[in-house]
């Protein structure tokens, strides 16, 4: 126990000192001209779409808590194709559930350090930045209107292995068809998914917006 004790620990007081360094670097430094940044709360423009951000939680692939406030941001354009998407969905009888949007790029770099080699395809490289850094990036799943349950993917949200690719053939042929309709539909309003995970898509416009460091709590 004594031992078990001393390695949490350690592990608690380095995923702060990560944190730590993460606060007090600086996000590339990019030239040209971008867009205003404005980004808008999801649920202040739909109150139907659900949340579930689990960086807010424990629930996580990093254990702990990376934000302070359980909350979604995206660039405007964005957000405004997502609420049209959770539209079309409602005569299906589904929803849309919300996992992550827009990331500080501090949590970014933390991802980063904190991920191994061999899983780092999973991860943005802080040195580019990430579209959720941009605002321009979501992470989202179906839920059932009726139940307010969540529809079950053939792979879980931020599983580090093959069944997150968005062309995984394995699963049931009705998660398969879930996700494949998520896809098509997010598609058709802009988004494209990332070639590595069924859940994140990338808005059309994300070059058009700087990389950004804005904590939740200064964004009205």
């Amino acid at each position: 126990m004594v031992i078990n004790k001393f390695v949490f620990w350690r592990v608690k007081l380095f995923l702060y000192f990560l944190i730590f360094i993460g606060c007090i670097s600086r996000p590339p430094q990019e030239k040209g001209g971008f867009k205003k940044t404005d980004l808008v709360e999801l649920t202040q423009l739909d109150s139907t779409l659900h949340l579930d951000i689990r960086y807010a939680t424990n629930n996580n692939f990093v254990g702990r808590p990376v934000y302070t406030e359980a909350r979604a941001f995206l660039q405007r354009p964005a957000a405004e194709a997502l609420v049209k998407v959770n539209k079309e969905l409602k005569p299906l009888g589904l929803g849309l559930v919300i996992f992550d949007g827009y990331r500080p790029w501090s949590v970014t770099k933390l991802f980063w350090d904190i991920t191994p080699k061999q899983y780092k395809k999973f991860v943005a490289n802080p040195k580019q930045g990430s579209r959720h850094n941009r605002g321009c990036a979501v992470d989202l799943s179906l839920y059932d209107l009726a139940s307010g349950k969540q529809v079950e993917m053939p792979g879980e949200y931020d599983e580090m292995t093959k069944r997150s690719y968005p062309n995984y053939m394995g699963g049931t042929k009705e998660q398969r068809k879930m996700r494949d309709l998520l896809r098509s539909k997010m598609e058709a309003n802009g988004f494209t998914v990332f070639e590595v995970e069924w859940w994140h898509f990338d808005y059309k416009d994300w070059r058009f917006y700087r990389i950004q460091n804005i904590p939740f709590s200064a964004i009205k």
